[in-house]
């Protein structure tokens, strides 16, 4: 029971981090390799924030998600909209470039100690025979929102239906007036403001480090992909496979790495439905 409310709380949070790679994946078609150093840029906005306000962790989110929206928008606008036409090896040194970055700039202002966020009255509570932190519990609910608030957004408003229609073709959106690139820049946006408030989520129960971002880089991936690359729904349900795996996996496997059950899952799916779980075949 331990294991199953771990890993389905834990596949929660591993959504909301899949939830930008595979909103970008869908209308850009660019694999954001950058995306695990945004949520590790959100963990230590939220640190700042909380340290040097004295604010609730979690009003930290009215800080990081807007600030995380403004510079995936710019990094869009700047560096990937330039080069949107360019073969897929020059998209990817690209967002390989911003995360190594990201990565490099935490270390010079933060510095390499780890650090963390304490959440004011975290603790244990009991749970059919298993004991799980608030901590967790709230930013289980906290993705769920996100990730059904972003669901309405993209289903049943005219920017998401502007968005789709981008993402299942571009040249068709543009010839009823949509404009392309704005809809670039807005998704990638929202895929960076996703991150940022997985960062926030994350950083009550995680330590803090620069590279704190490559882990979940490597989980999101493997997400995105069991769900169906760039698709939203798939995701979540992604997600909770792969919280799941990992902490069955360490208690089936012990002394093994948890990620050893999850690559075992991942390579059976692929097999089975190469394009994903909810993937259309092409």
């Amino acid at each position: 029971m331990q294991a199953l409310t771990t890993g389905f709380l834990t596949g929660g949070i591993y959504s909301l981090i899949a939830m930008g790679l595979t909103l970008v994946y869908g209308v850009l078609h660019i694999i954001n390799f950058a995306n695990g150093a945004m949520v590790a840029l959100a963990m230590y906005i939220t640190y700042a924030v909380v340290s040097g306000l004295g604010i609730h962790p979690y009003m930290a989110l009215l800080i990081t998600v807007p600030v995380m929206f403004i510079i995936g928008a710019l990094l869009q606008t700047t560096l990937l909209n330039p080069i949107m036409r360019a073969p897929i090896h020059t998209q990817l040194l690209i967002t390989i470039g911003v995360a190594l970055g990201i990565e490099n700039i935490l270390l010079l202002v933060f510095g390499p100690n780890p650090l963390s966020v304490r959440l004011p009255g975290n603790q244990g509570i009991h749970f059919l025979g298993a004991t799980v932190e608030l901590s967790r519990i709230y930013a289980f609910i906290g993705a769920l929102v996100l990730v059904a608030a972003l669901w309405v957004l993209l289903r049943k408003t005219r920017i998401g239906t502007a968005i789709r229609s981008v993402a299942a073709n571009p040249e068709g959106a543009r010839l009823i007036g949509i404009n392309v690139k704005r809809i670039y820049v807005l998704t990638f946006g929202l895929g960076a403001a996703a991150a940022g408030a997985a960062g926030t989520f994350v950083a009550t129960f995680t330590t803090i480090e620069p590279t704190a971002g490559a882990v979940f880089n490597l989980t999101a991936f493997v997400v995105v992909v069991l769900g169906g690359m760039g698709n939203v729904p798939g995701a979540l349900v992604g997600g909770l496979i792969v919280g799941l795996t990992e902490q069955l996996g360490g208690l089936i496997l012990p002394g093994q790495s948890p990620l050893l059950a999850v690559f075992v899952v991942f390579l059976v799916v692929l097999f089975a439905k190469p394009q994903g779980i909810f993937g259309r075949a092409s």
